[in-house]
């Protein structure tokens, strides 16, 4: 299966049979449910004048997967994955790049597959959802992040904005937001657009109940930067791992979820490999929620 605009993605060499990492299909889609596509790019979080490093985020993450989770785990039978490979980013600009997220993940969309994007700039979900957007309306949004991430300007800040304005998704739900890090006026204009970002919302997963189809983003700077050091932005006072594994335990089951991403890998802020463990640790908790999902 060759997509356009990827390269395959980079995995270890000497990965062990009894890993889950072995059981991914790179050749061919045929018998899988979900897709695998990195997304190595941190432009956006440059022009935020963010921490870079994210465009190694998809790399470290197969990196950290290829040690992590047993093939045959004792707790479910894990869905068919297929890594479609890394987006190649465009060297001239963020829109050209962002198209072809889009791209490539209708062509996975096409093929029936549920598409995991690893990123790169918290950006790069405006043209990955938007994709999504087209095929499944209405959609509404559940992300986890401190930040709103519905800035006006172009950069890793910006997606949720034009997914609302662009691209009509909503209502949004942010959970794990943090007022001293978002402006009042960024609030404001996400309430009037029917967004909810409650405070300390982290003790019990509760998603919408009144939306068709959802999307998920789950940007690893909600998470306390004594896990996970290795973001863009680190959160002096996020999550714990075990409040995310709920969550994401609970949108991989629910079969409304449409897609699903992990972003702000940062591997050269990731002391021992931390944030990038995590990462592959919350992929597969996705998973197993998804393996509970009726056939």
């Amino acid at each position: 299966m060759i997509l356009p605009h990827t390269t395959p993605g980079v995995w270890p060499s000497d990965i062990s049979s009894s890993r889950f990492a072995s059981t991914i299909a790179r050749d061919s889609a045929r018998d899988c449910t979900i897709a695998l596509l990195g997304l190595p790019d941190d432009r956006g979080v440059k022009l935020n004048h963010g921490r870079a490093g994210a465009a190694e985020g998809p790399t470290a993450f197969r990196a950290a997967l290829a040690r992590y989770g047993a093939a045959e785990p004792a707790a479910c039978s894990w869905p068919r994955v297929y890594d479609a490979g890394d987006i190649i980013p465009s060297s001239s600009s963020l829109e050209k790049t962002h198209a072809r997220v889009t791209e490539v993940t209708q062509l996975l969309l096409a093929r029936g597959l549920l598409p995991i994007a690893i990123g790169g700039g918290h950006d790069l979900t405006f043209p990955f959802v938007r994709a999504v957007a087209e095929k499944f309306s209405p959609l509404a949004g559940v992300y986890f992040d401190a930040h709103l991430d519905v800035r006006q300007a172009e950069g890793s800040g910006m997606a949720f904005r034009r997914l609302i304005k662009d691209c009509r998704v909503g209502p949004l739900h942010l959970h794990g937001f943090r007022p001293w890090v978002n402006s009042r006026e960024h609030h404001a204009w996400f309430v009037a657009q029917g967004g909810q970002a409650p405070v300390d919302d982290a003790a019990e997963p509760a998603l919408p109940g009144d939306a068709a189809n959802l999307f998920v983003s789950f940007d690893l700077d909600v998470i306390d930067m004594a896990h996970a050091p290795g973001v863009s932005a680190p959160n002096p006072s996020g999550w714990t791992p075990r409040e995310a594994e709920r969550w994401v335990l609970a949108c991989g089951a629910d079969p409304r979820t449409r897609c699903f991403d992990l972003m702000e890998l940062s591997p050269p802020h990731d002391e021992g490999g931390r944030t990038a463990r995590l990462a592959a640790h919350l992929f597969l908790t996705f998973l197993a929620g998804f393996a509970t999902r009726p056939s």
